[in-house]
């Protein structure tokens, strides 16, 4: 009786626990049920998050051009190879959805993309052997173009899959490197997952970043456990945003002469530094900038220099600052130019250096001060500014020009110069460029007073910013006067004394006289500080030779810098030997640009020796026909293949073609033609028109091809180039010469 109580008894705590529990399960169930509920977390969210999947739609970066229109910078879209390994993504042995036979997909992947078996096979069994879910292929498997990728799809090769990516591509090269800059992949984090985007790094690719990049889109929908879209999927699709597209107020076909040029004087000379801006001063637009060492934005590799010496590397400008020590000379009333003065050496106190003219002091006698500026007198100078108007008067026309402060233009990284002007000393030699420091743009700017009759413009290189979606034009940049220094009387007088410095028989500048137009300019010759020691550099190559020019001289359509560092120039001889590589770049660009801009000759016989000729329609012709035709336009052209009908050309009918352009004439039989000593520039033309893979190493000119002359050419084939800059090439020559001459001496002692 005892037993069977406490079993009923421990039955009836049983029965008690079970009825709670079954209770406490009941009523949490009609408590989720009523609220949808658990532990604050909506369980229709949480449904409705894991049923839902979504991926984004990549925006476009806006494109940036120049002022005609022609691309400069562009998303390229490439792909990336991966190859599935893992056996769980397949459900259906007779559609593998992953790599069955590594061998066979390593052979016919390794032909496609121009590498080892091999290579392909290693990584392929690393994925087997290490029990991956997939792998990818380094270097080999990034960059592919569509027309390789359809190629490997067509194969049909179980496993192989693509991602599409985008790169930033730039079709000519090393080409305003330092204004277009560059823009590369970029990682970042957020909310925990690993974001990737085109992201601006240098130039305007950097200064216009937000407008560029745009937004990203995505599509999103409800799917079932198999990953299929279900039939009331809740799809949403919010379109990408694309970057505005903007416009530069470079002109390729100037910017394309000045690179050109300033390459010839890099392999001539081997300067140092050289610098070059090309201005309209009416305006201030800048119409083209380069430095030299510059970089291929492709490949930003071994980039010896990144600031753009244009607006960021101030320093001593020399004698091209006497032109606005003249104009204040003259603005302030106190400039007489037929005034004599005794030239030669000038020393205010005993206390200071004497000021020497730049022929060891010995001066010309007694001369006027317009000739003391067409002979670039130091003296004549320090007088204007210490006896004349005053330091302090100067200082205020400095101020008045702008030499305080920075350009204001719309380019990352400028640094404005330095007035230095505390002691007597510093205020006579800030009058002939010496001490005080400028950058190049800074001197732009203030000489667009001289050039636009009193009106100082700011410069600036973006000239619209485009909705790449609509074409509406979001902004539109408009020439601005930031000042007026000087009056228009003032600005004839000093136009009129740089024409005396370039076209008179004492000039200092008569390197720089050209053709078909008058130029006014004038000439500098910058000492530089001794890194190591008190002073300055001694030797004739140790200076920064300068030239500031305007053309046609009275109504000046173009203005133009130029400065070289430290050149070689142990073949140059006469008067001036420094303004021999600035004026041969001076001389080549103003003179072409001019023509090509078709600004009226004002001197000389007005039927002009640069041909700016207009491509016609030739394709569909005769080979032979065509070149009759170009050959009597003097173009310089390059046949592509062994073909007698022309299929295509590098260049737009009515394009405008300058001497030194090259085009490319592309056959019905296209083959490989011989481009050692071609540009990047010209090598990426014939890239684009056969949509080969061009792989390049290095910068400059060609000097290797992977693909022998005459070989057939067809769409997609790998070329893979080397280059070289001018001074590689000089050093390269000259290591050859040197082991000829030791193999030579090896010879004869035998």
């Amino acid at each position: 009786m005892n037993k069977n109580r406490t079993t009923h008894a421990m039955a009836g705590v049983l029965m008690v626990i079970f009825i709670m529990a079954f209770l406490i399960v009941a009523g949490r169930f009609l408590y989720i049920q009523a609220s949808g509920e658990v532990e604050g977390v909506s369980l229709g969210a949480w449904a409705e998050t894991v049923r839902t999947t979504s991926y984004t739609l990549d925006s476009e970066r806006g494109k940036i051009y120049d002022k005609n229109g022609m691309t400069l910078a562009y998303d390229m879209p490439t792909y990336r190879m991966y190859a599935v390994v893992s056996d769980k993504y397949t459900n259906d042995p007779d559609e593998p959805q992953h790599v069955v036979d590594p061998n066979g997909t390593a052979e016919k992947l390794a032909h496609l993309l121009n590498t080892d078996k091999e290579y392909i096979l290693s990584r392929l069994n690393d994925g087997f052997d290490n029990d991956r879910t997939q792998v990818e292929f380094g270097t080999v498997g990034k960059g592919i173009s569509l027309q390789t990728k359809e190629e490997i799809e067509a194969l049909k090769l179980p496993g192989i899959k693509f991602i599409r990516e985008n790169i930033r591509y730039y079709p000519n090269g090393l080409f305003a490197s330092h204004i277009i800059g560059f823009a590369q992949e970029t990682e970042s984090e957020v909310e925990g997952e690993t974001k990737k985007e085109i992201t601006g790094i240098a130039g305007i690719e950097r200064e216009m970043n937000d407008l560029l990049k745009g937004k990203n889109g995505y599509i999103s929908y409800q799917r079932d456990i198999y990953n299929k879209k279900l039939l009331n999927p809740n799809e949403i699709v919010q379109l990408p945003d694309n970057g505005d597209d903007v416009y530069l107020t470079i002109d390729q076909k100037i910017q394309t002469i000045l690179e050109d040029v300033m390459s010839q004087v890099d392999e001539k000379y081997k300067p140092e530094r050289m610098t070059a801006i090309v201005m309209n001063p009416k305006t201030g637009e800048i119409v083209a900038m380069s430095n030299r060492p510059s970089y291929n934005p492709n490949n930003p590799a071994n980039v010896e220099n990144w600031f753009n010496d244009a607006i960021s590397t101030p320093f001593e400008p020399g004698s091209t600052i006497k032109m606005f020590t003249w104009a204040a000379a003259i603005e302030s009333g106190v400039y007489k130019g037929d005034e004599g003065y005794k030239s030669g050496s000038y020393q205010i106190s005993d206390n200071i250096r004497p000021v020497n003219d730049f022929n060891n002091g010995e001066g010309w006698g007694v001369i006027s001060y317009d000739e003391g500026f067409a002979r670039s007198s130091n003296v004549a100078a320090s007088k204007l500014v210490w006896e004349k108007m005053g330091p302090d008067t100067f200082l205020e026309y400095l101020h008045a020009f702008d030499f305080d402060k920075p350009s204001g233009i719309d380019l990352p990284g400028e640094v404005k110069g330095e007035i230095l002007y505390n002691w007597p000393a510093e205020k006579i030699t800030t009058s002939f460029g010496q001490g005080s420091t400028a950058t190049p743009i800074q001197i732009m700017k203030a000489a667009t007073a001289i050039a636009n009759n009193g009106k100082m413009l700011k410069p600036y290189i973006i000239d619209k910013i485009v909705d790449s979606d609509t074409g509406k034009v979001i902004e539109s940049h408009k020439p601005e006067t930031v000042g007026e220094p000087i009056s228009a009387e003032t600005a004839e007088q000093v136009r009129n004394l740089l024409i005396s410095a370039v076209q008179s028989e004492h000039a200092t500048g008569s390197r720089f006289n050209i053709d078909d137009y008058s130029v006014g300019g004038k000439t500098g010759t910058a000492q530089i500080p001794n890194p190591e020691a008190p002073g300055y550099l001694t030797g004739n190559e140790n200076y920064v030779f300068s030239f500031l020019g305007m053309a046609p001289a009275d109504n000046p359509e173009l203005m133009m810098y130029v400065s070289v560092k430290q050149p070689t120039l142990e073949f140059e001889t006469g008067i001036e030997p420094g303004s021999a590589p600035v004026s041969f770049i001076f001389n080549n660009v103003m003179q072409n640009a001019l023509h090509y801009l078709n600004i009226e000759p004002d001197k000389g016989d007005k039927s002009s020796n640069v041909s700016v000729s207009e491509i016609p329609n030739v394709v569909g012709k005769t080979v032979t026909s065509v070149k009759e035709t170009l050959n009597s336009m003097g173009v310089n052209y390059s046949v592509i293949g062994t073909g007698d009908k022309v299929t295509d050309i590098s260049v737009e009918v009515g394009t405008k073609v300058l001497p030194n352009e090259r085009i490319l004439i592309l056959t019905n039989n296209p083959s490989m033609p011989n481009i050692i000593g071609w540009s990047l520039r010209d090598v990426l033309k014939l890239g684009d028109m056969l949509e080969l893979q061009i792989e390049t190493l290095g910068n400059g000119f060609v000097i290797t091809q992977s693909i022998e002359e005459g070989k057939e050419l067809s769409k997609g084939s790998y070329l893979g180039i080397e280059l070289k800059t001018p001074s590689e090439i000089h050093e390269m020559k000259k290591s050859e010469e040197n082991t000829e001459t030791e193999d030579e001496a090896v010879d004869n002692f035998e």
